[in-house]
């Protein structure tokens, strides 16, 4: 029992000091014999490659194109108004009619205009006798330079009287300034009309504008002399090409106004349409892919993943066009191998054996 005894506090001494004095050398073989197992477990957590199929795809160049919303507009609209006071005197032309640059509108009373006009002219002969008679007075030294200064003076006075009563007379005839369709009746017979009193309005629809609005974003893409399609809402289709692109910005909606002109020989297109306007825009590279193809990154953004080298990548892309045959994209190499089948089994750098499809 002694020796047992004795033995036994050898042996509880030695891993007293073993566990005191030797720390560092146990923590140095303990780690050695866990390394090989850490090294197999970050092998063995390693992703495993994911079969996929990719289809090589090329840029081509496409047409785009921006849908706008706005409506049909007449290209002039005068309101054809009385410069002068009179009675009508002429029968009024109905709405609805076409009348040609020049035409007879409204006719007023002349009054006692020609009179005044025939007293301007006796007038001016007065004043034209006692011009040329002062003139001769002076150069014989028989009357002074400021009487022959007077009687011009009257002279000139009595023509811009001449002038002034036949442009009244001339203005009591408003004729069609333009071309074009009668939006209301011409003044009717008997009406007196003031100065600024509406004679007729008078619309000009041959061609006629498309007027749409672009947003802020999409406005520098779209260049005066684009082609232009336009479907009305009565169903009518007709195209065109831009003719104005506004600098300055609604300060209410922040959208630039877009002006396009469609010829209109048949006035089949009225004014104030609601039209859905499709401008075309210039030329981009881009791929068709599925629609089945494009995935979500995780911060929400539309893209596609594709094969670089033997990992998956994802790549974000901006739409152009939707076809029945797919997706036209942009912001993709003009090279590059989509993944079709699989991408949502991948993530970014996800290991991958991709299959292609013309080799199926």
């Amino acid at each position: 029992m002694r020796i047992f005894s004795v033995l036994s506090a050898v042996v509880v001494g030695l891993l007293l000091y073993v566990f005191i004095m030797e720390r560092d050398l146990l923590r140095a073989m303990a780690g050695a014999e866990t390394a090989p197992a850490e090294e197999t477990a970050d092998t063995s957590t390693l992703p495993e490659a994911v079969a996929v199929v990719a289809m090589k795809s090329t840029a081509s160049t496409v047409e785009s194109g921006l849908v706008l919303r706005g409506r049909t507009e007449a290209m002039r609209r005068v309101e054809v108004r009385a410069e002068v006071t009179g009675q009508v005197v002429s029968e009024p032309i109905r709405r609805g009619n076409m009348v040609e640059k020049g035409d007879l509108l409204c006719s007023l009373d002349p009054g006692t205009r020609p009179a005044a006009l025939a007293e301007a002219r006796a007038r001016y002969l007065e004043a034209e006798a006692n011009s040329k008679a002062s003139e001769s007075l002076v150069e014989r030294g028989f009357t002074s330079e400021t009487t022959a200064i007077g009687n011009r003076a009257a002279l000139q006075a009595a023509q811009a009287l001449i002038e002034q009563a036949e442009r009244e007379i001339a203005l009591l005839e408003i004729h069609a300034p333009f071309s074009g369709l009668l939006e209301s009746d011409t003044a009717e017979l008997g009406e007196l009309l003031q100065p600024g009193s509406e004679c007729a309005t008078i619309i000009d629809l041959d061609p006629i504008k498309l007027i749409g609005f672009a947003p802020e974003r999409s406005v520098d893409e779209i260049r005066v002399g684009a082609q232009v399609g336009a479907r009305l809402l009565t169903g009518q289709e007709f195209m065109g090409e831009v003719s104005f692109v506004s600098r300055s910005a609604d300060p209410e909606t922040r959208t630039f106004r877009v002006e396009a002109t469609v010829p209109n020989p048949d006035l089949e297109i009225r004014d104030g349409i609601t039209a859905e306007i499709l401008v075309s825009l210039s030329g981009r590279d881009a791929h068709l892919v599925r629609q089945s193809a494009l995935t979500l990154n995780d911060s929400g953004e539309l893209g596609i993943r594709a094969v670089d080298g033997d990992v998956a990548r994802f790549m974000p892309v901006t739409v152009i066009r939707d076809t029945a045959d797919g997706v036209w994209v942009a912001g993709l190499p003009d090279e590059v191998d989509i993944i079709i089948v699989g991408q949502e089994f991948v993530t970014d750098g996800h290991p991958v054996i991709p299959t292609f499809q013309g080799d199926m």
